[in-house]
């Protein structure tokens, strides 16, 4: 149960699925469109839904690469929190939006895993929030040359370490897509 106790609400959050993020990801299709599932039942069940889009020397805003996935179509009244730095909450109105909303659970898809994923759901987790990784919605790109384990090795520690993540009046939490409830 969230620390937050003025905020029952859950919100899906949408972090970084861009053109130029996404690109050559593992399993870059099968996640996106989990994520498409994820939209489409958050919608349906009137669960807000939060888009966060990084901008950077590399995601330059408003080129190309900045821009989402063309699969993903965010609606023009579904925040969108514009972040420079991993943790999503970090120099962003991301924490006045799910204020605002009365949210106190987020469920976290997204890219990349080992950066802004991770970054975020322990950024969100430390503010007092539930965190609901969605495991089979989230990844990153092959950082091995400079000494990282293959994406898949990435997912599967994060999504293990995440299941058993505790803390006083929080919960972590890993689902997969088809598992997923807004409810609680």
């Amino acid at each position: 149960m969230t620390t937050l106790s003025d905020r029952p609400n859950t919100a899906l959050l949408v972090i970084d699925v861009q053109i130029g993020i996404v690109a050559g990801t593992h399993q870059r299709d099968v996640v996106v469109a989990n994520i498409g599932t994820l939209v489409d039942r958050a919608r349906e069940e009137g669960v807000p839904i939060v888009w966060v889009q990084h901008s950077s020397e590399q995601v330059a805003k408003g080129s190309d690469a900045w821009q989402y996935v063309p699969e993903l179509v965010r609606r023009e009244a579904e925040p969108l929190v514009h972040k420079t730095f991993a943790d999503s909450f970090e120099d962003t109105d991301l924490e006045e939006v799910l204020a605002g909303a009365g949210i106190g659970r987020l469920v976290v898809t997204g890219a990349q895993t080992d950066e802004c994923i991770r970054s975020t759901i322990h950024g969100g987790f430390v503010r007092g929030y539930d965190v609901t990784l969605v495991g089979d919605a989230h990844t990153t790109e092959d950082q091995s040359p400079w000494g990282a384990p293959p994406p898949d090795k990435v997912i599967v520690h994060t999504n293990l370490y995440w299941r058993y993540h505790t803390a006083p009046g929080r919960t972590a939490a890993v689902v997969e897509t088809k598992d997923v409830t807004f409810g609680g």
